[in-house]
């Protein structure tokens, strides 16, 4: 029996993927509604939600291309307490390079900005901003005095 699965099914397949199985098995997953029999009018029906979801996933990417540009121009700037030697008292983490996107108008969450070692010496400091998982972004952060 050939089936379309309509939600995510364990050690089976995602949405949308289309399956050969026994019948019974078949049976019971359409009457559980986790899939639909492949017939030619589900078939057209998958494909055209297929197109749809690609033309969703490129205006998305073609926002966050546009956010990109616009944080890479950006500079954060954070004044931090020294000691001797110009050291650095802790480090700057996600949550506060979240909170200033905020003041400057970025709807951002703290999971998506990738920190490489830690912020705490003075001077420019580069951020990954993840996007979306084909855009990311390079934030300069300055640390002064």
């Amino acid at each position: 029996m050939k089936i379309i699965l309509l939600k995510d099914v364990k050690k089976q397949g995602k949405s949308g993927d289309i399956l050969n199985v026994k019948d019974g098995y078949g049976t019971f997953l359409i009457n559980k509604g986790d899939a639909v029999l492949a017939t030619n009018n589900s078939m057209d029906r998958l494909d055209r939600e297929n197109k749809e979801k690609e033309k969703q996933e490129l205006n998305l990417i073609k926002k966050c291309e546009e956010i990109k540009k616009k944080l890479e121009k950006l500079t954060i700037t954070f004044k931090v307490k020294t000691g001797e030697q110009d050291r650095v008292f802790g480090s700057i983490s996600a949550k506060q390079i979240v909170e200033e996107l905020k003041g400057n108008g970025y709807e951002i969450d703290k999971k998506q900005i990738k920190i490489d070692g830690s912020i705490s010496s003075l001077g420019f400091h580069a951020v990954d901003v993840e996007l979306h998982k084909k855009v990311v972004a390079k934030l300069k952060i300055e640390l002064k005095k």
